[in-house]
């Protein structure tokens, strides 16, 4: 507590020690299961994300109740299930944001969730109670939070710092009226940050109608203080290529909440520049850091070996394991998108 009786919170690094990793099964009738072929395509990426991520800590999974039976057959016995009605999978942005208190105790931010800036593709009837669904099975306190916010939507270093974008947290259908400042008053009161870095926009197809608008966590990352890994897109010809250019200039010119100038480590886009749909988002930032372990997005692309080695460097000491993320990119997202860490208490 400070002298005014206010608790102090803190979102750690995404790479402080887990308890574990919360995930969601991506239950029937969803926008990423619309057909009987796209429920198993979904469910078996997920399932191989979280076998991936529970060689290293716990994983518990969020499960529809009617879809507790498929998730029983396809899920190792080792991952925990917690029932609740669900509309989507994406932990990352329907969840808690996990932040210490000052005495090293966890809670969890609940921000509101309104499908992404009340997509009309979307629903969140559901989706928008996970938050204190997730904090009671933790056994954590809630902090509730006015600010309309997904959880992919922020990139934090620990130390202060915080990556948000103008397309998101700026965005009419998710915070109407509100300024800058208003925002990043709320994301200091929640999250003790102290540094805010805006991104002026998010990937091309990311904006498009399925998209988020301009989630930060498939742009930039913050593997460590003063240090920001950046997508890369090297090829003229896709329209991240320009973006590449300019947030790569913006952090140039900003500094850290260390007070030195950040570290810039381009992270190359996969060679792969379109799908069926056009243009894609795929991107190696969408990583998940788990105890001892990486969990990166692979696409059978040349450049998968050069970004883990990359990773190697930037969080030395962990091992890095490559799962297929294209059926994840395909409805929207990553393997970052569909994880969500709880930190352990710091004693």
């Amino acid at each position: 507590m400070t002298s005014d009786g206010i608790t102090q919170w803190r979102m750690p690094a995404e790479h402080a020690p887990h308890r574990r990793t919360w995930m969601a099964f991506p239950p029937v009738g969803s926008e990423i299961t619309a057909t009987p072929e796209a429920v198993d395509e979904a469910r078996t990426a997920w399932t191989a994300v979280a076998h991936a991520v529970a060689r290293f800590e716990p994983v518990s999974m969020v499960v529809d109740p009617t879809d507790t039976a498929a998730a029983r057959r396809m899920l190792s016995g080792a991952i925990d299930i917690v029932e609740a009605p669900l509309d989507d999978a994406w932990m990352r942005d329907i969840g808690p944001t996990f932040v210490h208190a000052a005495d090293g105790s966890v809670a969890a931010v609940d921000w509101v969730f309104n499908g992404w800036g009340q997509q009309d593709w979307a629903r969140w009837d559901n989706d928008r109670q996970i938050g204190r669904v997730v904090a009671a099975a933790a056994e954590v306190p809630v902090i509730d939070s006015p600010l309309v916010n997904e959880g992919g939507g922020i990139q934090v270093d620990g130390a202060g710092t915080v990556i948000v974008t103008e397309t998101v947290q700026l965005d009419p259908c998710r915070n109407p009226g509100l300024a800058r400042e208003q925002v990043e008053a709320e994301l200091r009161r929640t999250l003790g940050i102290d540094t805010a870095i805006w991104l002026p926009r998010g990937l091309w197809r990311d904006s498009q109608r399925f998209g988020t608008r301009g989630h930060s966590d498939i742009v930039a990352a913050l593997p460590s203080p003063g240090v920001v890994l950046v997508h890369d897109q090297r090829d003229p010809a896709h329209p991240d290529h320009a973006l590449s250019d300019e947030i790569m200039k913006l952090f140039a010119t900003e500094t850290a909440s260390t007070g030195r100038p950040f570290e810039v480590v381009p992270l190359p886009a996969p060679r792969v520049l379109r799908d069926e749909e056009g243009f894609v988002d795929y991107s190696y930032i969408n990583h998940y850091v788990c105890d001892n372990a990486v969990i990166l997005c692979g696409f059978d692309d040349p450049n998968d070996a050069e970004a883990a080695a990359v990773l190697a460097e930037v969080y030395p000491g962990r091992t890095i394991v490559t799962v297929d993320a294209r059926p994840i990119f395909a409805r929207g997202g990553g393997i970052h998108c569909i994880t969500q860490n709880e930190p352990l208490p710091v004693r």
